[in-house]
């Protein structure tokens, strides 16, 4: 993926929600491979495939979800690493749709690389180190559905 005109590389992901037996929201989260951090489900766009069902594909590869996904922007947030190869670190800027969430494999492609947790958005935002991650969580306003 080349960077945009922000110098910034684009990649998608998902918001994986449901809502609890109290009717409040709750979103999954997962560790990254390399830093064992909390975040959501998110990689590079699938040519061929919109950005939403880029992102739902991530999330079925990283955390087992089927679900319904929304093409509309839940919100974006950013990071930087260092690319394979780089020293340096590059920023990355993330489309984040929403996965409303109606099942969840037993098995899936990366069920040994990652830790899956389920909690209150108020807890996300207490586990995610990415401020600009944690920062959407706090502030969008979760569907109902």
């Amino acid at each position: 993926m080349e960077p945009g005109a922000d110098t910034s590389y684009v990649q998608v992901g998902a918001l994986p929600y449901r809502l609890s037996r109290a009717g409040e929201p709750e979103v999954l989260l997962v560790t990254s491979r390399g830093t064992r951090q909390w975040i959501i489900p998110k990689g590079w766009p699938i040519e061929g495939k919109t950005n939403a069902e880029s992102a739902a594909r991530e999330a079925y590869e990283e955390a087992g979800l089927l679900g319904e996904v929304g093409e509309t922007l839940a919100g974006h947030f950013t990071y930087e690493k260092a690319r394979k190869g780089e020293e340096t670190l590059s920023p990355f800027s993330v489309e984040v749709y929403w996965l409303r969430v109606e099942r969840q494999l037993t098995l899936w492609p990366e069920a040994s690389q990652r830790d899956l947790v389920w909690v209150s958005p108020a807890q996300a935002v207490s586990m995610i180190t990415n401020k600009s991650l944690a920062d959407l969580i706090a502030t969008i306003k979760f569907p109902v559905r």
